[in-house]
């Protein structure tokens, strides 16, 4: 070969002698074959493949940029110099002897070459991206092979003449060309037609080198560190990975592997079949005998498993897994590709190490060769860390493409999956699936590689380590694996305290949300105290766990801390021990040392792999259960047209389930079109069934029913989007604005529309969460009417609502004269008045039609509608009755109703739900208070206000968080809340550590060192011992320097979460009420959940895992600094580089993984919000719809988190190029400081730069962590500075036995609910006598609430006083006052613990008061009867009682304080009318010999008052006995006769 060679080339090819001097170079054949062949054999194999846009495109090419002329010109520039080149060769030939054959093959080699480039920058242009990465590398090889014949030509030329001048002057020409389309084809050539898809995402037009390094994305972290970025700020996804493109494939293929699956589920049920010996099992069998192989099912034991009911249904298997790796197979491929080139190098670093201590070691060694090790070094830490990027950055998008396909997936089937699978599972477990199912498998996607990587890196390593230290290498293995179990037995433990610590946390945030939405009873009542007590007690509990938690962590962190230091002394001991020959140098210590490094990681990470395989495992299955149900199948709803029918049922015959009982029984129907058909029928005989069919929700047995045109559908239960009220109505159609007004008329909504705060633009809250019942079902009735399809099927939309409201809807929208008069409606209903006006009407009998006609018709047969009649009649006209007077009634109720037509919603209903939603109510009575002033000036702030409330209720977090860059005051804060002396022994453990451990590895290169002292004698035993002894003793002491840290830092945690929740805490209990009405209760709860949670567990870890990676790095950079003091020159640049980098990313990263939570909530509420609407999108044909808002919402998640994973990509490639530096920087003056150096501290010096590059990427990581976390110190602080109320206790105390009369005065009294309103009361001035019982009424907004807030100073006085037995109020305690007080509320809250918690938190009355107490309110003997008697429990809100019991429960509270004063707040939600008869007379016994007010809603239970207070805009009005009122023709007689009341006597009920 070499002969051929060296006759090809005229020169010798190879001779080792020419490396063996000083001065080393390469032969010139060497030189001229191989260096210039590798490159172009590169780039010959693979860049034909770069023609091939050329071949195939369709499009146009793009335009010519500057760049593309630059290169066009420097290639043909060099097409020239190879020209010249071989003319050269031809001149030479013809003037002497002929030349060597190399020299006409390489110039023409080449010429053909820099043709190919010209054809591939043009071919090119037809891409979008117009940079070769080929290309590219073939640069990079081509410079790096020219390295060594350009170094030959110039020392050659600082010796002697050059002999051959055009060559060296061509050949230097041709490499400074090179070096010239290298530094061009790094720069982006981004031609003009594509600069706009630039700027939605740079990354498509990325040069190769920008999209290796992640250059591309600097941009955004710059946008991101000058101001916080919002989603409109970040890039587009490339079309490839938008949600759409990734599911489509997925489906393709998921087709095909279910289908599959399938065929296999069928030959395992035949199987089944066959091993239980009935082979035609489901032919044969009677009705009766499968009914008993049911029972037999359900009386074998059942598994009780969550959501398992007896035996499961078998279910398509093993088919995800396969499908995934179908779709996904490049992106695996790749990262299979750059993982195993970055885990062989990782083992290269440790050879190159070896070598490098060898050279410093050996005097005759040559200077070129430390160089050249050098520069590998840094060669392979470059390549290594390019490849581990692009690694992550692939396993991380596989991550997010496969959760982006899995929610398609899930979100798909949701859509079209039929009702029996439906019932399989629960909204909350189906949107389970996609948050925690999805997210396993993206967890999974970053680490599956592992599986295979883990194993081979730890198997390589074994074998590198064994060819070091032989057999003594399992000593440490040995080590690693004792380890693993002790590590499995403390997550363990640690895991069941976890778990007992969740149950207190979720019982303490059950008890704060209850305080929260009591705040105001607590108020009243003065309790606070009783439930800060108990508060507490769980608190104290909680933090012993925590406690308990942070000492296993930190035992933990100590084993974990001990295992490398362990492993090694472990090997070395027993290589030195086990053979006096074994003599431990620094070779073999620093490189096992580095292996021992590699190895820990898939150590570490195998476990974790495997665990979460267990957990991908499961969800595996659940997902493929879910995935692989049985469709929705709508074949028996036909399309047919058929004259004269819109809708035709032939012997229809339905089911919920296939072989369940039929809902429907052959039913024969004809609708015509146009008319108005009603189905009436009993409870339970099929009227939804029936609706449920049309929309095609039930399996069909047998028969068809076929419809005509498009259908709207308005279910039983309305369904409302989170979306605006104008959006609600028009559900994806467009905006018509006339129509939309006739229909906003027609279905009542316009005064609704007044109420809401920015009109039809308010936000609907979930579930529809701010609106009544019947303002929700108006709006889905809204909906359908404006869709304007053929065929209404309306479920009741009538029994929501109010009898005046439904009279008026069925006369402007269904009746015969309404909007939808030409349509067909098909009407469900069970209100009587309106059959006489319909069409037709159809009556069910256990889902079998009985009969059908018109209502004449039907009366005149007197079947089973006749009776129907007489049954609802009857009960009808009652509640006509009963209605009309709660009208009239309610007539006080609505803001200036005297103008709107009579549609509103009874007041009643509106008002509870108002009540139970406080934010929407804090609206409306600012609303109505405007209202009833009229005063502009706050009518415009009420109206620009609210919306802005309601549409974002987290106004006030993004405040919080967006302040950037994290005050220090913060940290400082919590480190006095830790105790400064705590914080100050911690960082003293941490510094003790580390000094222990530069002194452990100080020791181990001095030990190394005895090798070469020792050269040729036997190493004496003493030292020896002396040595392993030490290094033991230094390594312990390291261990426990840090368990002596953590440990301290856990109490001092503990201390902060202690000291931070107590001040919250007793400061929200003590803020003013308005606080709470400003401020969502999801707000105040989220401290308390969140913000604690993170102070209690996240930051101790954060700020420990940050001081120690700051600690290692110092520590680390001491080492080299040591070995070579020269360094200390290189961090200054270096830390400045790093610090910038640092500064630019937290912001950015900060704001991303912000935008991502905030992105991703919106893909959850969708799903749950379809899945709960599913029939009426079906029913509307909005699936395709939907499913494009889910893929956008998606989209938008998925482009925040790519986003962060670049950033992360970014950050890392920088980071790592740092830790290059440093390694490239401690082998260089290694090098060049040879001759003063020993090799053990070169090894040393080295070995740990290996380690820094993960330091410095994890200072990072926990560097934004903490600043991310920090900030919940800020939010808690932010509650603990909240203006408190007055001092509960003051200087002033009442007399004892205050108030004894309870005479009430009044003067001059003004308030305002907070500085910046109007005056609610504009000076009230009147007394009240002792034991007098006055009524209080006036319309809404009048001021009545007010007096009774102004009374318990929840709302202090802007001008007046109020003095009660010649006590001002406002000069006492608010506790002194409030509990001398006593108030029954308008909405009785109760709290979870027991009836008698309810009654006497502080246990201050005997049992007998209490029963007593309980006996006058009328609820002794149900309590008797409950079997814990006083000590029964109260679930949430007093659920598991009555509401009549609930209003009787705070007669007794009011009953047991027995004050002299008693307030009166009358239950707005009219009670059942005997509850209301029984607190009345109780009242009226009972507190005979106290003052009582009456803040009444209904006219007749203050007729009996000595005096009536009539308030109107604020101010009294009349203020007489009711009597002398009535005479007087003033306000009170007219709201009397509205209320249907003439005189006194008439009232008494």
């Amino acid at each position: 070969m070499s002969a051929a060679l060296e006759e090809f080339c005229g020169s010798v090819f190879w001779n080792a002698s020419y490396l063996a001097r000083p001065d080393a170079d390469l032969p010139v054949c060497f030189q001229q074959t191989v260096l210039v062949w590798v490159p172009l054999g590169f780039f010959w194999i693979l860049a034909p493949w770069q023609l091939l846009p050329m071949c195939k495109s369709r499009a146009k090419k793009s335009s010519v940029t500057k760049l593309y002329i630059i290169k066009q010109v420097l290639a043909t520039l060099l097409m020239l110099t190879a020209v010249a080149e071989l003319a050269l060769a031809f001149v030479e030939d013809t003037e002497q002897d002929p030349l060597p054959a190399v020299q006409y093959t390489n110039p023409s080699l080449y010429i053909a070459t820099w043709l190919l480039v010209l054809l591939i920058h043009d071919a090119r242009r037809f891409c979008l991206c117009r940079d070769s990465g080929i290309l590219f590398c073939f640069w990079t090889l081509s410079l790096l092979c020219g390295i060594l014949p350009f170094q030959s030509l110039f020392r050659r030329a600082m010796q002697a003449p050059i002999s051959d001048v055009p060559r060296f002057v061509l050949f230097f020409i041709f490499y400074g060309l090179q070096l010239l389309l290298f530094l061009v084809s790094g720069f982006s050539d981004v031609a003009p037609e594509t600069k706009e898809i630039r700027k939605k995402n740079p990354e498509v037009t990325a040069s190769f080198l920008s999209s290796i390094t992640f250059e591309w994305y600097t941009s955004m972290v710059f946008k991101g560190y000058r101001k916080p970025l919002e989603i409109e700020d970040i890039w587009e996804l490339k079309g490839k990975d938008k949600t759409q493109a990734i599911y489509a494939v997925l489906e393709k293929n998921m087709k095909t592997a279910v289908r599959k699956a399938q065929v296999e589920l069928e030959k395992r049920k035949r199987k089944k079949r066959c091993r239980e010996g009935d082979p035609d099992h489901g032919n044969n069998m009677s009705k009766a005998q499968s009914q008993d192989i049911l029972v037999l099912e359900e009386k074998q034991p059942k598994r009780k498993k969550k959501g398992d009911s007896g035996p499961r249904k078998d279910f398509p298997r093993g088919w995800l897994v396969k499908t995934l790796c179908k779709t996904f197979w490049q992106n695996l491929l790749l990262s299979v590709a750059f993982k195993l080139v970055h885990d062989g190098l990782v083992f290269v670093s440790p050879q190159l190490l070896k070598l490098l201590i060898t050279f410093v070691s050996d005097e005759e060694s040559f200077a070129w060769q430390g160089y050249l090790y050098a520069i590998l070094l840094f060669l392979t830490a470059l390549i290594q860390s390019l490849c581990l990027q692009q690694y992550f950055s692939l396993c991380f998008q596989l991550g997010i493409n496969v959760r982006a396909s899995l929610i398609a997936a899930i979100y798909k089937k949701a859509l079209t999956m039929s009702s029996a699978t439906r019932k399989e599972s629960t909204v909350g477990e189906t949107v389970n699936l996609m948050s925690a199912d999805a997210q396993r498998f993206m967890d999974m996607a970053n680490f599956v590689h592992q599986l295979w990587s883990s194993p081979l890196q730890i198997i390589l390593s074994i074998v590198f380590l064994w060819g070091e230290l032989g057999p003594s290498v399992l000593a440490g293995i040995a080590v690693m694996v004792l380890l693993i179990p002790i590590n499995g037995f403390l997550v363990a433990k640690a895991k069941t305290i976890q778990v007992r610590n969740m149950k207190n946390k979720d019982e303490r945030m059950k008890i704060m949300s209850e305080i929260l939405n009591g705040i105001k009873i607590l108020k009243l009542f003065a309790w606070e105290p009783s439930f800060e007590k108990r508060v507490n007690e769980i608190r104290a509990r909680e933090l012993m766990d925590l406690m308990n938690f942070s000492y296993l962590q930190s035992i933990s962190v100590f084993v974990f801390t001990c295992a490398p230091f362990l492993v090694s002394l472990a090997s070395f001991a027993v290589y030195v021990l086990v053979d006096e020959n074994n003599i431990l140098d620094a070779q073999k210590a620093f490189t096992a040392i580095s292996l021992f490094n590699v190895l820990r990681f898939p150590m570490a990470m195998l476990p974790l792999v495997l665990s979460s395989l267990v957990q991908t495992n499961v969800s595996t299955e659940r997902l493929e259960r879910y995935l692989g149900g049985e469709d929705l199948d709508t074949s028996a709803i036909h399309h047919n047209p058929i004259a004269d029918s819109a809708v035709r049922f032939l012997e229809a015959t339905f089911a919920w389930e296939q072989d369940g009982n039929a809902a429907i029984r052959d039913v024969t129907l004809d609708i015509a079109p146009g008319s108005l058909v009603a189905v009436v029928g009993a409870v339970g005989s099929g009227k939804s069934s029936l609706v449920s069919a049309m929309l095609g929700e039930m399996e069909n047995i047998k028969g068809h029913i076929n419809i005509q045109g498009s259908l709207a559908y308005v279910p039983q239960q309305a369904w409302i989007q989170n979306a605006t009220l104008k959006d609600n109505i028009l559900f994806g159609s467009e905006l018509d604005e006339p129509r939309y007004q006739q229909v906003i008329k027609a279905c009542a909504l316009l005064p609704d529309l007044e109420l809401l705060p920015a009109g039809d633009q308010t936000e609907i809250g979930e579930k529809g969460i701010n609106l009544s019942g019947g303002q929700k079902q108006r709006v889905s009735l809204a909906r359908a009417v404006y869709s304007n399809a053929d065929i209404y099927v309306l479920d009741d939309p009538l029994s929501a609502v109010d009898a005046h409201v439904g009279k008026y809807l069925f006369e402007h929208v269904l009746g015969p004269k309404g909007l939808l008069q030409k349509k067909t409606r098909i009407l469900v209903t069970h209100s009587i008045s309106f059959l006489p006006q319909v069409d037709n009407i159809v009556v069910l009998v256990a889902g079998a039609v009985s009969e059908h006609g018109s209502y004449s018709t039907l009366l005149a047969k007197r079947g089973a509608f006749a009776q129907f009649l007489n049954l609802y009649g009857s009960q009808e006209e009652d509640a006509s009755e009963k209605n009309s007077t709660a009208v009239a009634l309610a007539g006080d109720e609505e803001p200036g109703d005297e103008d709107i037509e009579p549609c509103m919603e009874e007041g009643p209903d509106d008002v509870v739900t108002m009540t139970l939603k406080r934010e929407a109510s804090i609206h409306q009575r600012e609303f109505s208070r405007s209202l009833s002033k009229s005063s502009t000036n706050s009518w415009k702030k009420a109206r620009e206000e609210p919306p802005k409330k309601l549409k974002g209720q987290q106004l006030i977090e993004k405040e919080a968080v967006e302040t950037g860059k994290v005050k220090f005051s913060m940290y400082l804060r919590y480190l006095r809340a830790l105790g400064l002396w705590y914080s100050f022994w911690v960082a003293m453990g941490y510094v003790g550590q580390y000094v222990a451990f530069v002194g452990t590895n100080l020791w181990l290169s001095a030990w190394t060192d005895d090798a070469q002292r020792y050269l040729n004698q036997t190493y004496p035993v003493e030292q020896r011992d002396l040595r392993i002894g030490v290094f033991g003793a230094l390594g312990v002491s390291q261990a426990l320097f840090l368990l002596f840290a953590t440990i301290l830092s856990a109490r001092g945690a503990t201390r902060a979460s202690q000291v931070m929740h107590q001040q919250l805490l007793s400061n929200i209990l003590r803020v003013p009420m308005s606080f709470f009405d400003t401020t969502p209760t999801g707000r105040i709860v989220n401290r308390f959940a969140k913000d604690i949670f993170t102070i209690d567990e996240t930051i101790p870890m954060s700020f420990r895992s940050w001081l120690s990676c700051f600690m290692a790095i110092i520590s680390t950079l001491l080492m080299i600094s040591l070995a070579t003091p020269f360094f200390a020159l290189i961090i200054i640049p270096l830390s400045i580089f790093y610090y910038f980098v640092l500064r630019f990313y937290v912001s950015t990263s900060r704001q991303l993984r912000r935008l991502d939570s905030v992105t991703r909530s919106p893909i959850y509420s969708h799903f749950g919000e379809t899945v709960s609407g599913l029939s009426v999108i079906r029913a509307y044909g909005h699936q395709e719809r939907f499913l494009q808002q889910n893929e956008s919402t998606m989209d938008i998640n998925q482009k925040s988190v790519y986003s962060w994973i670049v950033s992360n990509r970014w950050l890392a490639i920088r980071l790592e190029f740092v830790g290059s530096l440093v390694v490239f920087f401690s082998a260089l003056l290694a090098v060049i400081s040879k001759s003063t150096l020993q090799g053990g501290i070169v090894g040393l010096s080295v070995s740990s730069a290996l380690n820094v590059t993960q330091t410095l990427n994890w200072l990072v990581r926990t560097s934004s962590e903490l600043e991310t976390n920090i900030v919940a110190v800020e939010r808690v602080h932010e509650y603990t500075k909240v203006k408190n109320e007055a001092p509960w206790v003051t200087e002033k105390r009442p007399p004892r036995g205050w108030p004894s009369k309870g005479e009430i005065q009044f003067i001059d009294y003004k308030v305002r609910y907070r500085p910046e309103l109007e005056l609610v009361l504009q000076g009230i001035t009147c007394n009240i006598g002792s034991t007098e019982k006055v009524g209080v009424v006036g319309r809404t907004g009048a001021g009545k609430s007010s007096l009774t807030n102004c009374l318990f100073r929840v709302l202090e006085a802007a001008g007046g006083t109020i003095i009660i037995d010649e006590v001002d109020i406002a000069t006492i305690g608010l506790h002194d006052l409030r509990q001398n007080l006593t108030i029954i509320p308008q909405d009785p809250v109760l709290f979870t613990g027991t009836l008698r918690m309810n009654l006497d938190p502080f246990d201050q009355y005997t049992d007998k008061e209490v029963w007593k107490a309980l006996e006058l309110a009328h609820l002794k003997t149900y309590v008797q009867d409950l079997p814990k008697g006083l000590l029964h429990l109260v679930s949430e809100g007093g659920e598991n009682l009555s509401v009549g019991q609930r209003q009787l429960l705070c007669l007794a509270r009011a009953l047991l304080r027995k004050a002299k004063i008693l307030i009166l707040d009358e239950a707005t939600a009219a009670v059942d009318l005997e509850t209301d008869h029984l607190i009345q007379t109780t009242i009226r016994s009972e507190f005979a010999a106290c003052t009582v007010l009456t803040i009444a809603h209904r006219l007749h239970t203050i007729m009996d008052s000595n005096r009536v207070m009539v308030l109107q805009a604020g101010r009294i009005v009349e203020y007489d006995s009711p009597e002398e009122l009535l005479k007087k023709q003033g306000v009170f007689s007219v709201m009397a006769k509205d209320a249907g009341i003439m005189n006194t006597e008439t009232t008494m009920l």
